[in-house]
């Protein structure tokens, strides 16, 4: 038996056995020590020549990266800015004066800052962002105290355990190295898993005491499947894990042959499989998934990655980018999707007491037209590729729609009379996510060309709880009956008024989930790159009147725990080798 198991999240499926190898053992310790009066100019420039002295070392490793690791390379651009971050900075600088603290003390304190205000947000790619703050302030902090964090070599291939990782830090490590990696921090949307996808390595992050646990060459698995992390592990575990790596890998390269193959069940039904993207480096991987096009671009990193607003050439050289090299696939670009809390550095902040019920998405959009009018500006420029689509998030009422619409419109009116060309035709839908558009979603179907369900946000939404808090996060049930009835609702009163219905977020990729919502036929589903090949080989293995007759068992079910124990021994039954490559958030007991 193993000498320890360690649990966290697995981001990047597979399975890997080797020795440890530790980048480092945890954050750099801030000296919390109080300045000399009058030292504190002193002080702020040392904080600038250590960030500066960052942005070097991070300048060397972008130059560094290969041209087929582009993952790599934007998150290495994101972490340049980071450094020149006058926001951080500026209130790292504000700080030590203030305080009279010396330079560590102070970044500690605006990194904590920044911290408390991401964990306002709901989204989760954008939440987790606060781990590239402390990414790159760890750098600074080992500068201050120092250190030019030169990391150890090892010749040998490794398992990298590390606090938290980095693109820079995998660049000095050299990659090809890596055969996989697990880290105490990060989450499913967090950079560190981004990367392990780019890497199309086994990855676990956010390991309770991996550090304290480990130590440099101990044998180690890990089991990207379960997220497990195996310490030690005794020859049968060693033989099961052994036998479980191959099966996995066999059974990845024979999806992989498929994925182009459509997405059509055994009896004919056929669904669009389409992926979630947010940066322009995905691309490659969207088209090298299967996947019939990019169902929802998030178009917020353009935004928070920058120090200065996009301009509209800025935008429209990366949509129009993304659309010919989609084409002739449909990308649907999901205008701004942020809020007063989390929006660009130059715009006023504005306290709100509950952010993810204030003023964010097309509400902020509304308030800011100026940002909203150049964002809509280059979508429209980019439609000129024929295959662009417009959707608007969180929507909740028809008013609210047409003004956005009402925006739209006068936007094209500007084009037309500079003699600016742009798709007359380009599709416009919302993002169901709300409540309020569910009940209302027969009035809107008439008034849009197409429905995008969000069910991370409808969940959250419906059911009054948020999954990132440890206290209720067992409440997130995708098959609430309330859940279930209202994609339903959702679905009938699109079809009856003609048009399409997509469904994205994390249930749309679940292999439990997935049955029901073809059961309620809907049109497509949008998922991220490397889940589409084992979706589409799922969809092909089944057929849509069993799909049809488990949606009216669930739909007629009263509580959580009969839908989810009915529709577990109904798919364990009908897919018992699939699942053994697959997680679900019905894993959960109920």
């Amino acid at each position: 038996m193993a000498r320890g198991i360690l649990y966290g999240i697995a981001v990047s499926s597979g399975i890997s056995i080797g020795k440890a190898f530790f980048m480092d053992r945890s954050r750099q310790s801030a000296a919390h020590d109080i300045i000399q009066p009058g030292a504190a100019e002193s002080e702020v420039a040392r904080l600038d020549e250590a960030a500066a002295q960052v942005a070097a070392d991070l300048d060397r490793a972008r130059a560094q990266v290969p041209a087929d690791l582009r993952d790599h390379a934007a998150i290495i651009d994101s972490h340049r800015m980071i450094c020149r971050d006058p926001k951080l900075m500026g209130d790292a600088a504000r700080r030590i004066r203030e305080q009279n603290i010396s330079a560590p003390w102070a970044l500690e304190q605006a990194v904590d800052a920044i911290a408390q205000a991401f964990r306002a947000i709901d989204d989760p790619y954008i939440r987790e962002r606060v781990q590239d703050v402390r990414a790159v302030a760890e750098r600074i902090l080992s500068r201050l105290a120092g250190n030019a964090r030169e990391l150890k070599s090892t010749g040998e291939r490794m398992v990298l355990l590390a606090h938290d990782l980095t693109p820079a830090d995998t660049i000095e490590l050299q990659v090809s190295r890596i055969m996989s990696f697990a880290t105490a921090e990060g989450g499913k949307t967090s950079h560190t898993g981004i990367l392990a996808r780019s890497l199309q390595i086994p990855a676990v992050v956010g390991v309770s005491g991996l550090e304290e646990a480990t130590a440099d060459g101990d044998l180690v698995i890990i089991d990207a499947l379960r997220g497990r992390i195996l310490i030690d592990p005794d020859e049968h575990e060693l033989a099961e894990y052994t036998e479980l790596k191959y099966q996995f890998e066999s059974y990845q390269r024979s999806i992989r042959r498929q994925s182009t193959l459509p997405a059509e069940t055994l009896d004919g039904y056929r669904i669009e499989v389409q992926s979630n993207i947010e940066l322009l480096e995905e691309v490659p991987q969207v088209l090298d998934s299967g996947a019939d096009g990019v169902g929802l671009y998030r178009t917020e990193y353009a935004f928070l990655a920058r120090r200065q607003p996009p301009s509209e050439q800025d935008l429209c050289d990366e949509y129009s980018q993304v659309a010919a090299l989609m084409s002739p696939r449909q990308v649907v670009f999901r205008t701004l999707d942020v809020g007063a809390d989390k929006m660009l550095r130059e715009q006023v902040r504005m306290e709100e007491p509950n952010p993810a019920l204030g003023l964010r998405a097309i509400r902020f959009c509304l308030r800011h037209q100026d940002v909203f009018r150049t964002q809509l500006r280059a979508i429209l420029r980019a439609s000129v590729h024929g295959n662009v689509a417009l959707l608007f998030p969180m929507i909740s009422g028809i008013q609210e729609l047409r003004q956005a619409r009402h925006i739209l419109q006068e936007v094209r009116q500007e084009l037309d009379a500079e003699g600016i060309p742009h798709a007359p035709d380009m599709p416009v839908g919302i993002m169901v996510e709300l409540p309020s558009a569910v009940l209302i979603a027969d009035a809107l179907a008439h008034e849009v060309d197409f429905f995008s369900i969000g069910t991370n946000d409808l969940i959250q939404y419906s059911l009054g709880i948020d999954r990132g808090n440890r206290h209720v996060s067992y409440l997130y049930q995708p098959l609430h009956p309330a859940i279930v009835r209202s994609i339903k609702l959702v679905v009938d009163s699109a079809h009856r008024a003609g048009i399409s219905v997509s469904v994205c977020g994390e249930v749309a990729s679940d292999p439990f989930c997935l049955p029901i919502l073809m059961g309620m036929q809907i049109d497509s589903i949008s998922i991220a790159p490397q889940a589409v090949p084992g979706i589409k080989h799922i969809i092909r293995k089944t057929n849509m009147e069993e799909c049809k007759t488990l949606t009216r068992d669930v739909l007629n079910a009263t509580t959580v725990s009969t839908i989810n124990r009915m529709v577990k021994e109904t798919i364990y039954n009908r897919f018992p080798e699939e699942l053994t490559f697959f997680s679900s958030m019905l894993d959960t007991d109920d």
